[in-house]
């Protein structure tokens, strides 16, 4: 198997040594020494904040340096969030992005579907109606992250779950889940109860094309018309 150049000997090293999840790390002082990694420590700092960046190590003040479960997540968020911090109109290319790799994966992801997915989702679309339909109306902001995860999460691909979960946090970042009229979500949870119908029956195929028109939606989605018109040039 060849050996892939990480640029970084903090990572190298970690690879080397086969650390996995949970496995404490050797403290910066004995990092920096010619048995581990043999550079001074301000590199080693240096790359181990690039290692939190990207989520693979967490660093506490009684527990020491340890190893995280891989994520693809934190990776992604940081540079999505970058390229959001530059032109917030990035956030509709990467749901080009993001809902082709839900459409591609869907038959996929609902043959994987648990009798506990179902009824988290099912309590996802009650708990989302009766937050619309109470006094004060609320925005089922977390029921509709949960609900489209949940059909994803366990198709044991790191990567997928990477970009769907950085996109729900950029989607709460561009504020798109405060900014909503109450006919638009309505709709939403609409398709989202038809989908689940159709995937409680094992018409897979039927539920891909309700999620596929529910995709649609988002364009009249008051925040992302605004988004739209900032872009465009219409508005200041």
């Amino acid at each position: 198997m060849p050996q892939i150049d990480l640029d970084s000997e903090l990572l190298d090293y970690i690879i080397r040594e086969n650390f996995q999840a949970g496995q404490r790390l050797p403290t910066i002082n004995e990092l920096q020494d010619e048995e581990h990694l043999g550079v001074g420590v301000s590199k080693v700092r240096e790359q181990l904040e690039v290692a939190r960046a990207l989520g693979l190590v967490e660093v506490r003040s009684k527990t020491g340096m340890r190893m995280k479960a891989y994520s693809f997540t934190p990776a992604v968020r940081l540079s999505l969030f970058f390229a959001l911090a530059q032109d917030q109109h990035n956030f509709e290319l990467f749901n080009l992005v993001r809902q082709q790799i839900e459409i591609g994966f869907w038959n996929e992801a609902c043959a994987t579907l648990t009798t506990e997915d179902v009824a988290l989702m099912r309590r996802c679309v009650a708990d989302a109606n009766a937050k619309l339909n109470g006094q004060p109306i609320r925005i089922p902001n977390d029921e509709h992250r949960t609900f489209h995860l949940t059909v994803f999460r366990r198709l044991g691909n790191p990567f997928v779950m990477g970009v769907l979960e950085a996109y729900w946090d950029a989607y709460e970042a561009v504020e798109l889940n405060r900014y909503a009229d109450y006919s638009y979500l309505q709709q939403v949870w609409d398709y989202h109860a038809r989908i689940l119908h159709a995937i409680e029956e094992g018409k897979h195929d039927i539920a891909k094309i309700l999620f596929v028109e529910h995709l649609d939606l988002i364009h009249y989605q008051p925040r992302m018309q605004d988004l739209n018109r900032t872009v465009n040039g219409s508005s200041s």
